[in-house]
């Protein structure tokens, strides 16, 4: 598939170098409202909007900022072209909504870069609960700590704001693992969240805590930070009525289930730093994400995050938001 990137930030080499490991596929244009060319590759041609491209194309990867995700996902579905966006899918419900609205009317097939659900382990995981072999959930608790200087909040204007970032680190960095949450166990009823500014000059929270309570009764709590020094891996802590298990860094690392088999994959691998920095020098995950893509535009079907189920993870994170006390 030939791809046309929009955006031409940081995350953009990820793309590059992931598409590079997928034969017959390539980036072969980008869009910037700047004029910026994509810094691993300045050779590919840049327009100033998607309308503008003069080359043949399949499908759009969105890669600006949060607060522009869906107006990419419109115009893609517009042009009649398949989407992967970033994540998140976006920070309003409204917008979400028109975005899904515009790839449904256009038949095409929206993807959301939510690459931690094909870690081996996590999908596993996924597999029992859905089958009910890990009896009643009772709790679980993820915490997302990680780490980010002044520096990382200086370095664009939106960040960390509402406008554009949607909020602080559960809209950003820990977007990821609660989408694991949701993914895991659906939107809960109630919730309520304490939300603080604490070691960043910055308009939204550098670190909060979620209460969460689900129609079954289980109860979870969600623990999203960037002032968590030095920066901490993610862990999923689940409670059953057959035992414990914990995923740390989307990989099995303590089971106790009883009459359950371990189905941890420990050839898996996956370097993490988003606990500590911005940057994603493992592409591996977003090759995952996107041959997927590619396999769904080819033989239908819906992606392994798809723009439904990353709606409900922005829904709840803005509902976190929205019930601080």
């Amino acid at each position: 598939m030939n791809y046309v990137i929009i955006g031409t930030g940081n995350i953009c080499n990820t793309y590059l170098s992931a598409i590079e490991n997928i034969p017959e596929s390539k980036i072969v244009g980008c869009v910037s409202r700047s004029h910026n060319s994509l810094s691993a590759n300045p050779a590919i041609p840049c327009w100033p909007s998607l309308d503008a491209v003069s080359v043949d194309f399949d499908a759009v990867i969105v890669a600006t900022p949060n607060g522009l995700h869906c107006d990419g996902i419109i115009a893609a579905a517009n042009l009649g072209k398949h989407v992967i966006t970033e994540k998140p899918l976006g920070i309003q419900v409204d917008k979400m909504d028109a975005a899904l609205e515009a790839c449904a009317a256009a038949g095409v097939s929206l993807a959301v870069a939510y690459q931690r659900r094909t870690s081996p382990d996590n999908k596993s995981v996924k597999a029992l609960l859905e089958t009910g072999a890990l009896g009643q959930v009772i709790a679980a608790d993820l915490s997302a700590k990680f780490y980010r200087d002044q520096a990382y909040y200086d370095s664009a204007e939106y960040r960390g704001g509402y406008a554009i970032d949607g909020g602080g680190p559960f809209i950003q960095q820990a977007c990821h693992n609660i989408d694991i949450y949701t993914w895991f166990f659906g939107m809960p009823e109630k919730v309520v969240s304490m939300l603080g500014t604490f070691t960043h000059r910055m308009e939204a929270e550098d670190h909060g805590a979620a209460l969460l309570r689900h129609a079954d009764g289980m109860i979870g709590t969600i623990v999203a930070s960037t002032s968590a020094r030095p920066g901490f891996a993610a862990r999923l802590e689940v409670h059953t009525t057959k035992g414990s298990f914990t995923l740390t860094d989307e990989v099995i690392t303590d089971w106790q289930m009883e009459g359950v088999a371990n189905p941890s994959d420990q050839s898996f691998q996956y370097a993490h730093e988003g606990a500590t920095s911005a940057s994603v020098s493992d592409s591996s995950a977003h090759e995952a994400i996107i041959k997927d893509f590619e396999n769904v535009v080819r033989s239908g079907g819906v992606p392994i995050a798809d723009g439904e189920s990353a709606r409900q993870t922005s829904a709840l994170i803005l509902r976190i938001y929205g019930a601080a006390i």
